[in-house]
Protein backbone atom coordinates (compact mmCIF):
# COMPACT_ATOMS: atom_id res chain seq x y z
CA UNK A 1 0.00 0.00 0.00
CA UNK A 2 1.47 3.29 -1.08
CA UNK A 3 1.52 5.39 2.09
CA UNK A 4 4.78 7.15 2.98
CA UNK A 5 6.47 6.48 6.29
CA UNK A 6 7.14 9.56 8.43
CA UNK A 7 8.78 10.08 11.80
CA UNK A 8 5.56 9.52 13.74
CA UNK A 9 3.87 6.35 15.07
CA UNK A 10 1.43 5.01 12.50
CA UNK A 11 -2.10 4.30 13.75
CA UNK A 12 -4.14 2.13 11.40
CA UNK A 13 -7.91 2.19 11.96
CA UNK A 14 -10.01 -0.53 10.35
CA UNK A 15 -13.59 0.60 9.76
CA UNK A 16 -15.18 4.04 9.30
CA UNK A 17 -18.33 3.44 11.30
CA UNK A 18 -19.28 5.32 14.44
CA UNK A 19 -16.21 4.18 16.41
CA UNK A 20 -13.55 4.35 13.72
CA UNK A 21 -14.63 7.67 12.26
CA UNK A 22 -14.85 9.34 15.67
CA UNK A 23 -11.32 8.22 16.46
CA UNK A 24 -9.87 9.26 13.11
CA UNK A 25 -11.40 12.72 13.43
CA UNK A 26 -10.20 13.31 16.99
CA UNK A 27 -6.73 11.78 16.91
CA UNK A 28 -4.03 14.46 17.00
CA UNK A 29 -2.05 14.41 13.71
CA UNK A 30 0.88 16.19 15.34
CA UNK A 31 1.60 13.02 17.28
CA UNK A 32 0.47 10.26 14.90
CA UNK A 33 0.22 9.30 11.28
CA UNK A 34 -3.38 8.17 10.80
CA UNK A 35 -4.54 5.64 8.20
CA UNK A 36 -8.27 4.87 7.99
CA UNK A 37 -9.40 1.86 5.93
CA UNK A 38 -12.95 0.94 4.91
CA UNK A 39 -14.47 -0.99 2.01
CA UNK A 40 -16.77 1.98 1.26
CA UNK A 41 -15.83 5.61 0.69
CA UNK A 42 -18.73 6.78 2.84
CA UNK A 43 -19.90 6.58 6.43
CA UNK A 44 -23.43 5.21 6.92
CA UNK A 45 -25.75 6.44 9.64
CA UNK A 46 -27.22 3.03 10.31
CA UNK A 47 -30.05 4.02 12.70
CA UNK A 48 -31.90 5.56 9.74
CA UNK A 49 -31.33 3.00 7.00
CA UNK A 50 -34.76 1.52 7.72
CA UNK A 51 -36.19 4.80 6.38
CA UNK A 52 -34.26 4.26 3.16
CA UNK A 53 -35.74 0.76 2.95
CA UNK A 54 -39.26 2.11 3.48
CA UNK A 55 -38.81 4.93 0.93
CA UNK A 56 -38.78 7.68 3.54
CA UNK A 57 -35.27 8.93 2.80
CA UNK A 58 -32.82 8.77 -0.07
CA UNK A 59 -29.52 6.94 0.58
CA UNK A 60 -27.39 10.08 0.29
CA UNK A 61 -29.30 11.51 3.25
CA UNK A 62 -27.83 8.92 5.61
CA UNK A 63 -24.36 8.59 4.06
CA UNK A 64 -21.43 10.99 4.16
CA UNK A 65 -18.13 10.93 2.22
CA UNK A 66 -15.24 9.84 4.43
CA UNK A 67 -12.71 11.96 2.56
CA UNK A 68 -14.82 15.06 3.12
CA UNK A 69 -14.93 14.32 6.84
CA UNK A 70 -11.13 14.15 6.99
CA UNK A 71 -10.53 16.98 4.52
CA UNK A 72 -7.60 19.20 5.50
CA UNK A 73 -6.37 17.01 8.34
CA UNK A 74 -2.65 16.54 7.87
CA UNK A 75 -0.81 13.24 8.29
CA UNK A 76 -4.15 11.51 7.71
CA UNK A 77 -4.84 9.05 4.89
CA UNK A 78 -7.95 7.18 3.79
CA UNK A 79 -7.86 4.06 1.65
CA UNK A 80 -10.87 2.22 0.26
CA UNK A 81 -9.98 -1.45 0.59
CA UNK A 82 -11.15 -4.76 1.97
CA UNK A 83 -9.20 -6.16 4.91
CA UNK A 84 -8.55 -9.89 4.64
CA UNK A 85 -6.22 -10.64 7.53
CA UNK A 86 -4.07 -9.16 10.28
CA UNK A 87 -0.61 -10.58 10.95
CA UNK A 88 -0.10 -9.64 14.59
CA UNK A 89 3.45 -10.94 14.76
CA UNK A 90 4.66 -8.85 11.81
CA UNK A 91 2.28 -5.99 12.66
CA UNK A 92 0.90 -5.98 9.14
CA UNK A 93 -2.65 -5.56 7.81
CA UNK A 94 -3.32 -7.49 4.61
CA UNK A 95 -5.79 -5.81 2.23
CA UNK A 96 -6.97 -6.01 -1.36
CA UNK A 97 -4.68 -3.12 -2.31
CA UNK A 98 -1.59 -4.39 -0.54
CA UNK A 99 -0.08 -4.84 2.91
CA UNK A 100 0.30 -2.08 5.45
CA UNK A 101 2.53 -1.98 8.52
CA UNK A 102 1.27 -0.43 11.72
CA UNK A 103 2.62 0.69 15.08
CA UNK A 104 -0.82 0.74 16.65
CA UNK A 105 -3.88 -1.00 15.25
CA UNK A 106 -7.50 -0.15 15.99
CA UNK A 107 -10.07 -2.73 14.90
CA UNK A 108 -13.46 -1.04 14.50
CA UNK A 109 -14.96 -3.25 11.82
CA UNK A 110 -18.44 -3.25 13.30
CA UNK A 111 -20.97 -6.03 13.03
CA UNK A 112 -22.60 -8.23 10.42
CA UNK A 113 -25.86 -10.14 10.36
CA UNK A 114 -26.17 -13.10 12.70
CA UNK A 115 -28.37 -15.86 11.28
CA UNK A 116 -27.48 -18.20 14.16
CA UNK A 117 -26.44 -20.96 11.78
CA UNK A 118 -29.79 -21.05 9.95
CA UNK A 119 -28.61 -21.49 6.37
CA UNK A 120 -32.13 -21.55 4.88
CA UNK A 121 -32.89 -18.13 6.37
CA UNK A 122 -29.46 -16.76 5.45
CA UNK A 123 -29.96 -17.85 1.84
CA UNK A 124 -33.49 -16.57 1.36
CA UNK A 125 -34.12 -13.69 3.77
CA UNK A 126 -33.34 -10.01 3.23
CA UNK A 127 -31.02 -8.48 5.86
CA UNK A 128 -31.11 -4.90 7.15
CA UNK A 129 -27.52 -4.03 7.99
CA UNK A 130 -26.06 -1.91 5.20
CA UNK A 131 -27.13 0.82 2.81
CA UNK A 132 -27.08 -1.72 -0.02
CA UNK A 133 -29.41 -3.96 2.00
CA UNK A 134 -31.80 -1.04 2.47
CA UNK A 135 -31.87 -0.23 -1.25
CA UNK A 136 -32.44 -3.89 -2.11
CA UNK A 137 -35.31 -4.01 0.33
CA UNK A 138 -36.88 -0.83 -1.04
CA UNK A 139 -36.77 -2.24 -4.56
CA UNK A 140 -38.19 -5.52 -3.33
CA UNK A 141 -41.09 -3.92 -1.43
CA UNK A 142 -42.14 -1.60 -4.26
CA UNK A 143 -41.60 -4.28 -6.89
CA UNK A 144 -43.88 -6.65 -4.99
CA UNK A 145 -46.82 -4.28 -5.33
CA UNK A 146 -46.18 -3.78 -9.02
CA UNK A 147 -46.27 -7.57 -9.43
CA UNK A 148 -49.32 -7.96 -7.18
CA UNK A 149 -51.21 -5.51 -9.34
CA UNK A 150 -50.66 -7.64 -12.43
CA UNK A 151 -51.23 -11.15 -11.13
CA UNK A 152 -54.52 -13.02 -11.11
CA UNK A 153 -53.15 -15.76 -8.89
CA UNK A 154 -54.61 -14.99 -5.48
CA UNK A 155 -52.06 -17.15 -3.64
CA UNK A 156 -49.22 -15.35 -5.38
CA UNK A 157 -50.78 -11.98 -4.59
CA UNK A 158 -50.99 -12.97 -0.94
CA UNK A 159 -47.31 -13.91 -0.91
CA UNK A 160 -46.34 -10.62 -2.53
CA UNK A 161 -48.38 -8.49 -0.13
CA UNK A 162 -47.37 -10.26 3.06
CA UNK A 163 -44.24 -9.03 4.84
CA UNK A 164 -42.62 -10.85 7.74
CA UNK A 165 -40.02 -9.14 9.94
CA UNK A 166 -37.99 -11.25 12.35
CA UNK A 167 -36.56 -9.41 15.34
CA UNK A 168 -38.33 -7.21 17.86
CA UNK A 169 -35.44 -4.87 18.62
CA UNK A 170 -35.31 -1.24 17.54
CA UNK A 171 -34.65 -2.03 13.86
CA UNK A 172 -37.51 -4.51 13.57
CA UNK A 173 -39.98 -2.34 15.47
CA UNK A 174 -39.12 0.82 13.53
CA UNK A 175 -39.29 -0.94 10.17
CA UNK A 176 -42.63 -2.55 11.04
CA UNK A 177 -44.04 0.85 11.96
CA UNK A 178 -42.72 2.43 8.75
CA UNK A 179 -44.25 -0.33 6.60
CA UNK A 180 -47.56 0.07 8.42
CA UNK A 181 -47.62 3.78 7.61
CA UNK A 182 -46.85 2.99 3.98
CA UNK A 183 -49.82 0.62 3.97
CA UNK A 184 -52.23 2.98 5.73
CA UNK A 185 -51.39 6.36 4.25
CA UNK A 186 -49.15 6.27 1.18
CA UNK A 187 -49.46 3.15 -0.96
CA UNK A 188 -53.27 3.46 -1.36
CA UNK A 189 -52.60 6.69 -3.29
CA UNK A 190 -50.04 5.00 -5.54
CA UNK A 191 -52.09 1.85 -6.12
CA UNK A 192 -55.77 2.91 -6.10
CA UNK A 193 -56.71 -0.21 -8.09
CA UNK A 194 -55.09 -2.56 -5.55
CA UNK A 195 -56.83 -3.47 -2.30
CA UNK A 196 -54.13 -2.53 0.22
CA UNK A 197 -56.22 -3.99 3.02
CA UNK A 198 -54.82 -7.33 1.84
CA UNK A 199 -51.32 -6.23 2.82
CA UNK A 200 -50.19 -7.92 6.02
CA UNK A 201 -47.21 -7.16 8.26
CA UNK A 202 -46.06 -9.76 10.80
CA UNK A 203 -43.37 -9.01 13.37
CA UNK A 204 -41.87 -12.11 15.01
CA UNK A 205 -39.83 -11.89 18.22
CA UNK A 206 -38.25 -14.86 20.01
CA UNK A 207 -38.27 -13.12 23.40
CA UNK A 208 -41.19 -12.46 25.73
CA UNK A 209 -41.46 -8.77 24.71
CA UNK A 210 -40.41 -6.18 22.18
CA UNK A 211 -37.46 -3.85 22.77
CA UNK A 212 -35.94 -6.15 25.35
CA UNK A 213 -33.26 -3.60 26.32
CA UNK A 214 -35.89 -1.10 27.44
CA UNK A 215 -38.23 -1.02 30.41
CA UNK A 216 -41.31 -3.22 30.32
CA UNK A 217 -43.63 -0.23 30.14
CA UNK A 218 -41.87 1.03 26.99
CA UNK A 219 -42.06 -2.44 25.47
CA UNK A 220 -45.77 -2.63 26.17
CA UNK A 221 -46.37 0.79 24.66
CA UNK A 222 -44.42 -0.15 21.51
CA UNK A 223 -46.51 -3.32 21.24
CA UNK A 224 -49.73 -1.30 21.56
CA UNK A 225 -48.59 1.26 18.98
CA UNK A 226 -47.82 -1.47 16.45
CA UNK A 227 -51.14 -3.20 17.03
CA UNK A 228 -52.87 0.14 16.59
CA UNK A 229 -51.15 0.51 13.20
CA UNK A 230 -52.31 -2.95 12.15
CA UNK A 231 -49.07 -4.90 12.65
CA UNK A 232 -49.46 -8.51 13.83
CA UNK A 233 -46.95 -9.11 16.63
CA UNK A 234 -45.85 -12.60 17.64
CA UNK A 235 -43.86 -12.99 20.86
CA UNK A 236 -41.92 -16.04 22.07
CA UNK A 237 -41.95 -17.34 18.52
CA UNK A 238 -38.84 -18.91 16.96
CA UNK A 239 -38.30 -19.06 13.21
CA UNK A 240 -37.16 -22.51 12.20
CA UNK A 241 -36.81 -22.16 8.44
CA UNK A 242 -37.81 -20.13 5.40
CA UNK A 243 -38.13 -21.96 2.11
CA UNK A 244 -40.56 -21.98 -0.81
CA UNK A 245 -42.13 -18.71 0.35
CA UNK A 246 -43.05 -20.26 3.71
CA UNK A 247 -41.81 -19.13 7.13
CA UNK A 248 -42.08 -22.06 9.53
CA UNK A 249 -41.82 -21.51 13.28
CA UNK A 250 -40.89 -24.05 15.94
CA UNK A 251 -44.43 -24.12 17.29
CA UNK A 252 -45.76 -25.13 13.88
CA UNK A 253 -46.76 -21.67 12.70
CA UNK A 254 -46.77 -20.97 8.98
CA UNK A 255 -46.44 -17.54 7.36
CA UNK A 256 -46.82 -17.26 3.60
CA UNK A 257 -44.60 -14.47 2.28
CA UNK A 258 -42.36 -13.50 -0.60
CA UNK A 259 -40.40 -11.17 1.71
CA UNK A 260 -38.77 -12.23 4.96
CA UNK A 261 -36.79 -9.37 6.53
CA UNK A 262 -34.13 -10.41 9.03
CA UNK A 263 -33.50 -8.00 11.91
CA UNK A 264 -32.98 -10.60 14.62
CA UNK A 265 -29.35 -10.23 15.53
CA UNK A 266 -25.81 -9.17 14.74
CA UNK A 267 -22.34 -10.48 15.46
CA UNK A 268 -18.88 -9.00 15.44
CA UNK A 269 -17.36 -8.67 11.98
CA UNK A 270 -13.69 -9.57 12.43
CA UNK A 271 -10.66 -9.97 10.17
CA UNK A 272 -8.84 -13.28 10.05
CA UNK A 273 -5.79 -13.73 12.23
CA UNK A 274 -7.30 -13.13 15.66
CA UNK A 275 -6.64 -15.86 18.21
CA UNK A 276 -9.89 -17.81 18.63
CA UNK A 277 -9.35 -17.94 22.40
CA UNK A 278 -9.73 -14.14 22.47
CA UNK A 279 -13.12 -14.18 20.75
CA UNK A 280 -16.12 -14.24 23.05
CA UNK A 281 -19.86 -14.36 22.73
CA UNK A 282 -21.31 -12.86 19.57
CA UNK A 283 -17.99 -13.19 17.72
CA UNK A 284 -16.58 -10.18 19.60
CA UNK A 285 -12.97 -9.77 20.70
CA UNK A 286 -12.55 -9.70 24.48
CA UNK A 287 -10.50 -6.66 25.49
CA UNK A 288 -9.48 -5.06 28.77
CA UNK A 289 -11.10 -1.89 30.21
CA UNK A 290 -8.72 0.20 28.07
CA UNK A 291 -10.11 -1.44 24.87
CA UNK A 292 -6.76 -3.20 24.53
CA UNK A 293 -6.04 -6.75 23.37
CA UNK A 294 -4.06 -8.18 26.28
CA UNK A 295 -1.90 -10.51 24.18
CA UNK A 296 -0.99 -7.64 21.83
CA UNK A 297 -0.99 -4.31 23.71
CA UNK A 298 -0.50 -2.37 20.47
CA UNK A 299 -3.91 -3.60 19.25
CA UNK A 300 -7.24 -2.07 20.30
CA UNK A 301 -10.78 -3.20 19.49
CA UNK A 302 -13.72 -0.80 19.78
CA UNK A 303 -17.38 -0.61 18.82
CA UNK A 304 -19.38 -3.73 17.97
CA UNK A 305 -16.18 -5.69 17.33
CA UNK A 306 -14.96 -5.40 20.93
CA UNK A 307 -16.26 -6.78 24.19
CA UNK A 308 -15.48 -5.31 27.62
CA UNK A 309 -16.81 -7.63 30.32
CA UNK A 310 -17.70 -6.14 33.72
CA UNK A 311 -20.00 -6.78 36.67
CA UNK A 312 -22.52 -4.34 35.24
CA UNK A 313 -22.23 -5.81 31.72
CA UNK A 314 -21.27 -9.50 32.11
CA UNK A 315 -22.14 -10.16 28.45
CA UNK A 316 -20.23 -7.10 27.25
CA UNK A 317 -21.41 -3.59 26.47
CA UNK A 318 -24.49 -3.34 24.24
CA UNK A 319 -23.86 -3.20 20.50
CA UNK A 320 -25.16 0.34 20.09
CA UNK A 321 -24.02 3.41 18.19
CA UNK A 322 -23.69 5.33 21.45
CA UNK A 323 -21.16 2.82 22.79
CA UNK A 324 -19.15 2.91 19.56
CA UNK A 325 -19.06 6.72 19.45
CA UNK A 326 -18.01 6.99 23.08
CA UNK A 327 -15.25 4.42 22.61
CA UNK A 328 -13.95 6.18 19.50
CA UNK A 329 -13.76 9.49 21.38
CA UNK A 330 -12.24 7.82 24.45
CA UNK A 331 -9.51 6.02 22.54
CA UNK A 332 -8.52 9.12 20.55
CA UNK A 333 -8.33 11.09 23.79
CA UNK A 334 -6.26 8.33 25.41
CA UNK A 335 -3.81 8.20 22.49
CA UNK A 336 -3.45 11.99 22.59
CA UNK A 337 -2.73 11.88 26.33
CA UNK A 338 -0.16 9.10 26.02
CA UNK A 339 1.65 11.07 23.32
CA UNK A 340 2.36 13.89 25.80
CA UNK A 341 3.14 11.63 28.75
CA UNK A 342 -0.18 11.86 30.59
CA UNK A 343 -1.89 8.95 32.33
CA UNK A 344 -5.17 7.52 31.09
CA UNK A 345 -8.26 6.08 32.74
CA UNK A 346 -10.19 2.93 31.72
CA UNK A 347 -13.21 3.36 29.49
CA UNK A 348 -16.49 4.09 31.25
CA UNK A 349 -19.72 3.87 29.31
CA UNK A 350 -22.28 6.56 30.01
CA UNK A 351 -25.76 5.33 29.15
CA UNK A 352 -27.44 8.35 27.58
CA UNK A 353 -30.68 6.54 26.93
CA UNK A 354 -32.49 4.31 24.48
CA UNK A 355 -35.31 5.15 22.11
CA UNK A 356 -37.34 3.82 19.22
CA UNK A 357 -39.91 5.37 16.93
CA UNK A 358 -42.93 3.39 15.76
CA UNK A 359 -44.57 5.94 13.51
CA UNK A 360 -46.01 9.42 13.26
CA UNK A 361 -46.23 10.85 16.81
CA UNK A 362 -45.52 7.38 18.20
CA UNK A 363 -42.24 6.63 19.97
CA UNK A 364 -40.75 5.50 23.27
CA UNK A 365 -37.65 6.99 24.86
CA UNK A 366 -35.74 6.34 28.06
CA UNK A 367 -33.24 9.00 29.10
CA UNK A 368 -31.73 8.30 32.51
CA UNK A 369 -34.74 7.89 34.81
CA UNK A 370 -37.00 9.80 32.45
CA UNK A 371 -39.37 7.66 30.38
CA UNK A 372 -41.20 9.32 27.52
CA UNK A 373 -43.95 8.10 25.21
CA UNK A 374 -45.98 9.40 22.32
CA UNK A 375 -45.36 12.70 20.55
CA UNK A 376 -42.82 14.00 23.09
CA UNK A 377 -40.68 10.86 22.74
CA UNK A 378 -41.08 11.14 18.96
CA UNK A 379 -39.79 14.74 18.99
CA UNK A 380 -36.83 13.78 21.18
CA UNK A 381 -36.03 10.85 18.87
CA UNK A 382 -35.97 13.16 15.84
CA UNK A 383 -33.83 15.78 17.57
CA UNK A 384 -31.24 13.24 18.75
CA UNK A 385 -30.94 11.58 15.36
CA UNK A 386 -30.60 14.92 13.57
CA UNK A 387 -27.80 15.93 15.94
CA UNK A 388 -25.93 12.65 15.42
CA UNK A 389 -26.03 12.77 11.61
CA UNK A 390 -22.68 13.57 10.02
CA UNK A 391 -22.72 16.72 7.89
CA UNK A 392 -24.86 19.88 7.95
CA UNK A 393 -26.35 19.12 4.53
CA UNK A 394 -27.58 15.71 5.67
CA UNK A 395 -29.24 17.25 8.72
CA UNK A 396 -31.03 19.84 6.58
CA UNK A 397 -32.13 17.32 3.95
CA UNK A 398 -33.45 14.86 6.52
CA UNK A 399 -35.26 17.60 8.44
CA UNK A 400 -36.93 18.88 5.27
CA UNK A 401 -37.95 15.35 4.27
CA UNK A 402 -39.43 14.68 7.69
CA UNK A 403 -41.31 17.99 7.72
CA UNK A 404 -42.69 17.40 4.21
CA UNK A 405 -43.72 13.86 5.05
CA UNK A 406 -45.42 15.01 8.24
CA UNK A 407 -47.52 17.60 6.44
CA UNK A 408 -48.28 15.66 3.25
CA UNK A 409 -47.89 11.96 4.04
CA UNK A 410 -46.17 11.78 0.66
CA UNK A 411 -42.40 11.73 0.28
CA UNK A 412 -42.16 11.08 -3.45
CA UNK A 413 -39.16 8.78 -3.03
CA UNK A 414 -40.79 5.53 -4.05
CA UNK A 415 -38.44 4.79 -6.93
CA UNK A 416 -37.37 1.37 -8.15
CA UNK A 417 -33.93 2.47 -9.29
CA UNK A 418 -32.82 -1.08 -9.92
CA UNK A 419 -35.05 -4.17 -9.92
CA UNK A 420 -34.38 -6.43 -6.98
CA UNK A 421 -32.51 -9.59 -7.98
CA UNK A 422 -32.11 -12.37 -5.46
CA UNK A 423 -28.38 -12.91 -5.16
CA UNK A 424 -28.79 -14.25 -1.64
CA UNK A 425 -28.08 -17.82 -2.65
CA UNK A 426 -24.58 -16.68 -3.56
CA UNK A 427 -24.12 -14.46 -0.52
CA UNK A 428 -20.85 -14.70 1.32
CA UNK A 429 -19.92 -13.24 4.68
CA UNK A 430 -19.91 -9.45 4.14
CA UNK A 431 -16.56 -7.78 3.71
CA UNK A 432 -15.17 -5.89 6.65
CA UNK A 433 -16.79 -2.57 7.25
CA UNK A 434 -17.99 -0.64 10.24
Amino acid sequence: MNIPRIDLPRVVILGAGFAGLQMARRLNPRHYQIVLIDQNNFHTFQPLIYQVASAGLEPDSVAYPIRKTLHGKRNTFFRMATVSCVDFERRVVETTIGDLEYDKLVIATGASNNFFGNTAVETNALPMKSLTDALDLRSKILGNFEQALNTRDLNRREELMNFVIVGGGATGVELAGALAELKNKILPKDFPDLDLRQMRIDLIEAGPRLLGNMAENSSTMAFDYLRELGVHVWLETFVETYENKQVITKDGGNFKTDTLIWAAGVKGNLPDGIDASKIGRGNRVVVDPFCQLESHPEVYVIGDSGMIVSEVYPAGLPMLASVAMQQGKYLAKSFNKVAVGKSIEPFTYVDKGTMATIGRNKAVAEISKLKLQGILAWAVWMLVHLMLLVGFRNRVVVLINWAWNYVNYNNGLRLIVRPYVNHLADRREPELMA
